[in-house]
């Protein structure tokens, strides 16, 4: 009930953690939809697609301390993003307190992604940024 749009939607709501073990048994059982759900979700992974005007707008809403917590797990392109979307200022700060963070529990790291997430997906709801979804061609205007 519902179909692919109503599972997305839910998935959307779910801690990583959750959405991930979902995905995985899905995955198992039927591989095409695991795929086409994979592909209409947004995760932490997909902010690097995002257009640097709306990293930028992101990085406003979210606190340099979350930030860095989120990044503990991030490959260096994303990383990278982030930083080409700050000040320099703001980027050896940012460079700093993931040097001081040390170890840390990964549920915390999944925790403070999917605050970003909620932060990139309200930004969309209320009309501030655009999420570029595969496949749709968006005509701006």
């Amino acid at each position: 009930m519902g179909g692919l749009d109503a599972t997305v939607k839910i998935l959307n709501q779910v801690d990583r953690g959750t959405e991930r073990a979902i995905l995985e048994i899905l995955e198992d059982e039927n591989p095409e939809l695991a795929d086409e759900i994979r592909r209409k979700l947004f995760t932490f992974e997909d902010v690097i697609n995002l257009e640097d005007r709306a990293i930028q707008r992101v990085l406003r809403e979210v606190e340099t301390k979350r930030l860095a917590l989120a990044l503990k797990t991030a490959n260096d392109e994303l990383k990278e993003k982030m930083f080409a979307n700050m000040s320099q200022r703001a980027g050896e700060m940012l460079r700093e307190d993931m040097e001081f963070l040390g170890p840390v529990r990964l549920k915390d790291v999944e925790l403070a992604q999917q605050e970003i997430v909620n932060t990139v997906r309200r930004l969309e709801e209320d009309g501030e940024i655009i999420i570029a979804r595969g496949g749709e061609e968006e005509i701006v205007v």
